[in-house]
Formats: C-alpha cells, structure tokens, sequence
C-alpha cells in the first residue's frame, strides 16, 4: 500500500497537522493588544538585546468574524463600499473614480 506524500496530507488537512490541538483556542483573543502596536526583543548570540517597536498601519481596518465571512479579500470588500460611495448624491461620485485609476495603477507594478 502507497502512503500518501507530506503535501497531499497537507491539502487534505489545510496544512495542519493532527497533532495540532486549538479545540481549547480563543480566536482573537489577542487582536485588540495587537492592534494597539506590539514590541519585539531579539537576543543576539553576543549578548546584546536588539528592541524593535511596531505599530499597526494607520490604514489598516479589521473585520469583524462575521463580516468576514462575506469578503474574503480586500477587492471584495473595496467593491462592495465602492458601491455604497455610488449610493452616496454629490461629489463623492468623483472619488470613487479617482480611486479605481489609483487601485488600476497599483495592480499594474
């Protein structure tokens, strides 16, 4: 009997293994710390300590779990309030033009 390769193991299982045990998991449980901006420690081999700071990108929206359930990537949800903007009387019908040639350009590089 043929067993299976790694990857076809990993496909049929998302890439998780069975030994992997999330059953006591909190999803998010961290997002709100994450969010606020995050400091990383790195210990270098010569005993010196580098601290790095993060913060999340200004720009940056979270979704909600069951919002996200609808829009799986950025382009759904950018389409989707693309329309709402159309909905919206008077000069925002500008900006959601500028905006598709801004979002036109950056998928071309």
């Amino acid at each position: 009997m043929k067993k299976g390769s790694v990857k076809e193991v990993e496909k049929d299982t998302g890439g998780m293994r069975s030994e992997y045990d999330f059953t006591s998991g909190v999803r998010g449980k961290h997002s709100k710390a994450f969010r606020q901006g995050y400091t990383v420690k790195i210990h270098q081999p010569d005993g010196t300590v580098v601290v790095q700071r993060f913060e999340p990108d200004k720009s940056a929206v979270v979704l909600e779990a069951d919002v996200r359930k609808y829009f799986p990537n950025s382009e759904a949800v950018n389409s989707a309030l693309r329309s709402l903007i159309a909905l919206i009387p008077g000069k925002r019908k500008d900006t959601v033009k500028k905006s598709r040639i801004a979002d036109k350009g950056r998928s071309a590089r």
